[in-house]
């Protein structure tokens, strides 16, 4: 119903910087059925994690360890979610995963995810 297409992953030497972005898509009732959007992010023989989201209406929340480097921002019209990642560190190299959160009422409340991208962060 909703499908969500990353890109921007790549690799980038430690201290780099990289912008993903991930453009939601589908039906105008499920485009306007989304709560929020956010970013998961899961490291070889780790639990994936919370990375940032930010909601409907604006407010945002990002995990202790991105906090000061990281920043989720919102294109409404284009229906796409972007995270400028800076000072970047070896322990960001995860696959970034895009989600998407979406009441759809009577039909229930569904989560979307994006197919992942991979970051690697060298030295």
């Amino acid at each position: 119903q909703v499908q969500l297409v990353e890109s921007g992953g790549g690799l980038v030497q430690a201290g780099g910087s990289l912008r993903l972005s991930c453009a939601a898509s589908g039906s105008t009732f499920s485009i306007n059925a989304i709560n929020a959007m956010g970013w998961y992010r899961q490291a070889p023989g780790k639990q994936r994690e919370l990375v940032a989201v930010i909601r409907s209406g604006g407010s945002t929340n990002y995990a202790d360890s991105v906090k000061g480097r990281f920043n989720i921002s919102r294109d409404i019209a284009k229906n796409t979610v972007y995270l400028q990642m800076n000072s970047l560190k070896s322990e960001d190299t995860a696959v970034y995963y895009c989600n998407c959160n979406a009441d759809l009422g009577f039909f229930g409340v569904r989560d979307y995810w994006g197919q992942g991208t991979q970051v690697t962060v060298s030295a």
